[in-house]
């Protein structure tokens, strides 16, 4: 999209400053109308959850989020639109002159990822947007968004990632995904982060950020997860809504969903437009109504397939544990793989020991070899019967080979580019002509 690597000369936070300078971004009013989510999982479904609250209280909605499985414009949402291929054309041009600009006067070089955040912003800006939210990239100490300043944040999940990065201890991890929010502002964090409340207590105590606690001060109770559906008992303050139906599969959803609900509500505390019965016909609506693809998504149904983009340990065994609960655990086949940068290991230590038959791949993009892929699976399952497949075109044929002569059913998990390459080839796309960055 932009002729520009992924990240640009270190800490991106003076030239990103400058740059929506230039471009006459409002700071002042995007602060006001955004909230910024970051966490290791579920940030996708987080964000589009608390954008489909805003739209159904009546608000146009802005939504920033990373990575696009299948277009560039999927980043870049308003009241759940996509962004125009000419208006991102019109607006990529107005950033790539900007970029130049400051890239010559500070003698640095953008990222690609910037410069696609301030695009958002830009446009947020022209179409008029009342709330704005934003996904993090990776972290939040010195990802764009902290130059936000959002007052309402949340850490959805923590676990170990881009650990160069962000640092090789949880603690370090879910301190840096913190730093996205303003002093005096609320930072949301889910259920896994609760053995880390002593720590995220006293690093935000001088900073003057409140934590909240996903099953502490925010209520989750008689959760229901099935192929049926899902539905869940939300508390919040003198919020108390209880039956929430949910669209997006898999009980980690819970979690998502309520910390959307609380973002929501936060964000809502700052601005005069308020009803309780709107608030709470907003937040059942909303979720009820919410789409995010990727997440235990069921593309085929004959034979049945289901996939999945997690790419962490912790986000893959809360996956599978959502694909036994909805679908049960009998009667699959596990068609997966994994980046060459992520633990494959421990991915595809935490996946095959519940399969009995197990296809090994390499996703086109990044993906580490099937040989690879395959000695991980038979040090985890030395009784399953595994199958090599060089590229996702074999796996695609193979597995649906294999399920439809078994009457078994299609599980594909391991990684992001695997699940949409996956996807794509089986409906009659090419892996190749998928784009990443």
């Amino acid at each position: 999209m932009f002729d520009l690597p992924k990240y640009g000369d270190g800490i991106c936070l003076a030239r990103m400053a400058e740059l929506l300078d230039v471009l006459a971004v409002d700071r002042a009013r995007l602060r006001r109308i955004s909230v910024v989510v970051t966490g290791s999982n579920g940030k996708g479904s987080t964000a589009a959850m608390c954008a489909g609250i805003g739209r159904a209280y009546g608000l146009r909605t802005g939504l920033f989020t990373s990575p696009h499985l299948f277009r560039f414009n999927e980043r870049i949402q308003v009241d759940g639109a996509e962004i125009g291929d000419d208006v991102f054309a019109r607006l990529k041009s107005q950033v790539e002159a900007a970029v130049a600009d400051v890239a010559k006067r500070r003698g640095e070089q953008f990222g690609a990822f910037e410069a696609l955040f301030a695009l958002a912003c830009l446009h947020f800006q022209k179409r008029g947007c009342d709330l704005a939210v934003f996904e993090a990239g990776i972290g939040g100490r010195y990802d764009p968004v902290r130059l936000i300043g959002a007052r309402e944040t949340c850490v959805t999940s923590v676990d170990y990632e881009h650990v160069e990065l962000l640092g090789n201890t949880l603690e370090l991890i879910v301190s840096d995904k913190s730093d996205a929010c303003a002093a005096g502002g609320t930072i949301i964090y889910g259920e896994n982060c609760g053995g880390l409340r002593r720590h995220l207590v006293e690093y935000n105590r001088w900073r003057g950020c409140t934590s909240l606690f996903v099953r502490d001060e925010i209520g989750i109770d008689n959760e229901v997860a099935a192929a049926s559906g899902q539905h869940f008992d939300f508390h919040f303050g003198d919020h108390d809504f209880p039956g929430i139906e949910l669209s997006l599969p898999g009980a980690f959803q819970f979690n998502n969903a309520a910390i959307a609900a609380t973002l929501f509500l936060l964000w809502l505390q700052r601005h005069p437009r308020r009803d309780h019965e709107r608030i709470e016909t907003a937040i059942r609506s909303g979720l009820r109504d919410a789409r995010w693809p990727g997440r235990l998504e069921v593309i085929q149904q004959d034979p049945l397939t289901v996939i999945d983009v997690g790419h962490t340990p912790d986000g893959i065994r809360q996956s599978l544990a959502g694909l036994t609960a909805i679908h049960g655990a009998e009667d699959w086949i596990l068609v997966t793989g994994a980046s060459r940068d992520k633990k494959a290991d421990e991915i595809i230590g935490a996946l095959a020991p519940s399969f009995g038959t197990i296809i090994c791949t390499a996703a086109h993009h990044k993906g580490a070899a099937a040989q690879d892929i395959a000695a991980a699976a038979r040090l985890a399952n030395p009784k399953a019967s595994i199958h090599v497949a060089a590229s996702i075109e074999d796996a695609v044929r193979l597995s649906q080979e294999l399920a439809r002569a078994e009457t078994k059913r299609i599980y594909v998990a391991g990684g992001l580019f695997l699940a949409i390459e996956y996807a794509t080839v089986a409906k009659g796309g090419r892996a190749e002509d998928l784009k990443f960055f």
